[in-house]
């Protein structure tokens, strides 16, 4: 009975409040990610490395930004454990105001103009506070989701968040390119640039009113009162630490979890990041076209993520994700050879087919990683997974397909580099077992549910 109470549906304007909660942590994610990438390429060489040759500044400002990806797996092993030990609302508020509070305060910095090498100190230590609580952000937020629903609709509920990811960069994009249609080079590189780091902060306030709305995963709850009655009755040893526990009984989970990663994290950067590069320098487009070309993509794969969350409800997890990892391997060959003509509406079609198939991989992820782990270790595990895996393949995509084209000239080492991203993928989601019919109050490890007097019983008949 009380696994059933803890799996029924909230009510549907809960349910749009929950999701709204959790899309408007990832939308600030993902806008932060876009926005703090053009800024390091527009304006941070000049505003806070100028000592440096213009090379040298522009690859110290994307040093900074890469110390956020540093900073995720320890805001993962940070927000996780105290995730699964306070609850997943708490640790989303933190993060959201450390994430907000973080970008919004990037626009407040003083210049190296102004202060010196305390500029870009001061720049590096909010982008490691971003890094951190990005790390926690994405695990916490679609388990919001996932554990308030059923088992019947979760594949779609629990892919709203993760349309933050488009809906973040049409955002940046558009504010960024509102600001250059109406500001001068001057104006924009003297003060313009920080507008877009200060809007963030409406984003934070927004997302606080509604965080703070909505209820605790009763998931979550269920589980931290069957902890309780089994500590306060003493029939169990003393609970381990999430981190733990995961390494214990969910190590498979977690490595399956990072190889499903491996193929959706490199095609995306390689399909939205490298392509600014490769269209431009092999393909002679103007980087404004191959942008515009991103953000029409964008906005389908804003619309096809919740369709394929849907499929995943209908088919299974495994199913969808296995088709977007074989689709994207088998589509990086098509993609270079239309972007190598230099026509926009080739461009069109490359991008929006790749991340067609992208989002068949991204939908199903949030309830496909959700339903790997118990609920008393699941933020942990889900957010290790998630994580660690964006450090190996997300991080280093753009800069390692920047160098085998500058290495090759060719983007047949750029493809097969997807394309073995893809197989590690197909093999590690092969590998797992379908998730879509399990409850999520009842995927719990047996011996971690067994008490210890049986276990000493046990032990004592063998």
């Amino acid at each position: 009975m009380a696994s059933a109470a803890a799996s029924a549906p909230p009510t549907p304007a809960n349910l749009k409040r929950i999701v709204a909660a959790s899309l408007i942590g990832t939308t600030i994610e993902w806008y932060d990610f876009f926005l703090y990438g053009s800024a390091a390429a527009l304006v941070f060489n000049k505003l806070f490395f100028p000592d440096s040759d213009p090379l040298v500044g522009t690859l110290l400002s994307f040093l900074t930004y890469a110390v956020g990806f540093a900073a995720r797996p320890i805001g993962a092993l940070v927000f996780g454990h105290y995730g699964d030990r306070l609850g997943r609302k708490k640790l989303l508020v933190l993060s959201l105001l450390l994430m907000g509070g973080a970008t919004f305060a990037i626009g407040l910095l003083p210049t190296h103009a102004t202060v010196g090498s305390a500029a870009p100190v001061l720049l590096t230590t909010l982008r490691l506070v971003q890094g951190f609580a990005l790390g926690g952000e994405w695990g916490g937020a679609v388990l919001l989701v996932s554990e308030h629903g059923d088992a019947r609709r979760r594949g779609f509920w629990a892919s709203w968040p993760q349309t933050g990811a488009p809906a973040g960069q049409l955002l940046a994009t558009g504010v960024l390119s509102l600001l250059t249609a109406v500001l001068s080079d001057t104006a924009f590189g003297t003060w313009g640039w920080r507008i877009p780091f200060l809007l963030s902060g409406v984003l934070v306030i927004v997302g606080l009113w509604i965080r703070l709305s909505v209820d605790e995963s009763p998931v979550f709850q269920q589980a931290l009162a069957q902890a309780e009655a089994r500590k306060a009755a003493r029939t169990t040893e003393a609970e381990k630490l999430p981190l733990v526990s995961v390494l214990r009984y969910h190590w498979r989970d977690v490595l399956i979890a990072m190889g499903a990663r491996m193929a959706e994290n490199i095609s995306y950067y390689v399909i939205t990041a490298f392509i600014l590069v490769y269209a431009t320098t092999s393909a002679g487009v103007s980087k404004q076209t191959a942008l515009n070309a991103v953000l029409i993509a964008s906005a389908v794969h804003f619309a096809v993520i919740p369709l394929w969350g849907a499929l995943s409800d209908r088919i299974g997890r495994r199913p969808v994700y296995l088709l977007g990892a074989a689709g994207v391997g088998l589509w990086m060959f098509p993609f270079f050879s239309l972007i190598d003509t230099g026509g926009f509406g080739n461009l069109i079609l490359a991008v929006t087919v790749g991340l067609v198939l992208h989002g068949a991989m991204y939908a199903p992820q949030a309830a496909f990683f959700s339903e790997m782990f118990a609920t008393r270790m699941r933020y942990s595990g889900a957010s290790i997974g998630a994580q660690f895996a964006s450090v190996a393949a997300g991080a280093p995509a753009p800069l390692i397909a920047t160098a085998l084209l500058a290495d090759y000239d060719s983007s047949t080492p750029i493809a097969l580099y997807v394309i073995a991203a893809a197989v590690l993928t197909l093999v590690a989601v092969g590998v797992a077992k379908e998730t879509r019919h399990r409850d999520l109050a009842e995927v719990e490890p047996v011996v971690d549910a067994e008490p210890a007097t049986a276990r000493t019983a046990d032990a004592r008949t063998a």
